[in-house]
């Protein structure tokens, strides 16, 4: 598993000149390389947006997917076993098939991108920050999660705080969410991470360099393999890993003590 990252750094410190024959470690460590990768290519750019839809998808998801999971647990919902297995069946529906008519909504959306009221006429949340945002965001596997958590909390602690007046979305947010923290904590991750990584969604509703996240940057960056230039792009994902290991290590407590109680109670 370390063998490719520490091929990565070796090749990012390398000389341009000493990619073309296999040797493992540079015969200077050009740590230059990282800079000058930054003004090669808007990757400084690329940055931005990911981290700019990242933290947008990460919000949206925490705020709908802790409700939605709130209410399937703790609220008398008629029907709420079924739609709990509906998310389960949600959970087995790879990305891809649901790609090209999540495509169609989002260029139909109406009173967008020159789209009339009917969604006819124009792109709709093509290429803007509310397509690369709103459609991934609130996955069903969070909502799973919330549930999973908000299932193991005491109902005793709520009708305690109906008997003291207080309304339902304060037992949520005051009571109940604030005991689920590894919960959050998971959901953050895993949202960051996906958004961080994504590829194939943008890659379909980007055009322009100013919104493009940075997986697919890196990837336009090397879209003429007769000309890639091997340190550069090698030091640009080295920088865009870089993030994601950091969030790992800070978050690794809480993350793995979310994942082994999120099946407690069912």
């Amino acid at each position: 598993m370390l063998a490719p990252f520490i091929w990565m750094i070796l090749t990012a410190l390398k000389a341009p000149n000493e990619v073309a024959t296999f040797t493992w470690l540079p015969k200077d460590f050009l740590w230059g390389n990282f800079v000058e990768a930054m003004s090669i290519a808007p990757f400084l750019n690329y940055f931005r947006n990911s981290l700019f839809i990242a933290v947008g998808e990460t919000a949206v998801t925490l705020v709908l997917c802790t409700m939605a999971g709130y209410a399937l647990a703790k609220l008398p919902i008629r029907g709420s076993k079924y739609l709990l297995n509906y998310f389960i069946v949600l959970l087995m529906i790879p990305f891809q098939i649901i790609l090209v008519p999540l495509f169609l909504i989002v260029k139909g959306i109406p009173l967008f991108g020159g789209n009339d009221i009917f969604g006819m006429g124009g792109t709709g949340w093509l290429n803007s920050w509310w397509g690369l945002i709103i459609p991934l965001a609130a996955g069903p596997m969070y909502t799973f999660l919330s549930r999973q958590f908000y299932v193991s909390l005491p109902s005793e602690l709520a009708d305690a705080a109906r008997m003291d007046g207080v309304g339902e979305f304060g037992i949520f947010t005051r009571i109940m969410t604030p005991l689920i923290k590894p919960a959050l904590i998971t959901i953050v991750v895993f949202q960051i991470e996906a958004a961080w990584n994504a590829f194939l969604w943008p890659l379909m509703i980007t055009n322009t360099d100013e919104i493009r996240p940075l997986q697919l940057g890196l990837a336009i960056f090397s879209q003429n393999p007769m000309n890639v230039q091997w340190p550069y792009l090698m030091a640009g994902t080295a920088l865009a890993a870089l993030p994601m290991i950091v969030l790992f290590v800070f978050a690794q407590k809480r993350f793995v003590e979310g994942m082994a109680n999120s099946g407690l109670k069912g």
